[in-house]
C-alpha cells in the first residue's frame, strides 16, 4: 500500500494516503472489539465509506449500523465515534474536507484509552 504516513493507535491504525491544503484522505482500521473516542472537530467535516467489516456509528447520540459499501457524512462539529463490535477488522476510507486537518482538532468527549 502506498501511503504518506502510518500511525498506530490503541484501537488500530490509520494510513494517510493523500494530504492537500483543502482535503485529506485516510484509510482507518479498527480492531475487533475496539472503538474510537467520542469526538468532534472544529475545522473539518468527514465522509466515511466502509470497505471491510461492520461497525456501529454514534452520530450526535444516534446509533447507525454501517456495512461494506455504506457511506456517511459527518458534519463539522458533529459528535461521533465508531465501534467495531464484529469479529474481524473494520476498515473505512475517510475523506476530510475543511480548513484544518491536524490531530489537535480532535476534541474528545469520551475515550476508552484516557487520551
Amino acid at each position: 500500500m502506498n501511503y504518506i504516513e502510518q500511525v498506530d493507535r490503541p484501537w488500530g491504525k490509520y494510513y494517510v494516503i493523500h494530504d492537500e491544503p483543502n482535503y485529506k484522505l485516510k484509510i482507518i482500521e479498527v480492531m475487533s472489539g475496539h472503538r474510537l473516542s467520542y469526538q468532534y472537530h472544529e475545522n473539518r467535516s468527514e465522509s466515511w465509506t466502509i470497505i471491510e467489516g461492520e461497525g456501529t456509528l454514534t452520530l450526535d447520540g444516534k446509533e447507525i449500523e454501517l456495512h461494506p459499501g455504506d457511506n456517511i457524512k459527518i458534519p463539522e462539529k458533529a459528535k461521533h465515534r465508531i465501534h467495531n463490535k464484529g469479529s474481524k477488522k473494520l476498515v473505512f476510507v475517510e475523506v476530510q474536507t475543511g480548513s484544518y486537518f491536524g490531530e489537535d482538532d480532535i476534541i474528545r468527549i469520551e475515550d476508552d484509552y484516557l487520551r
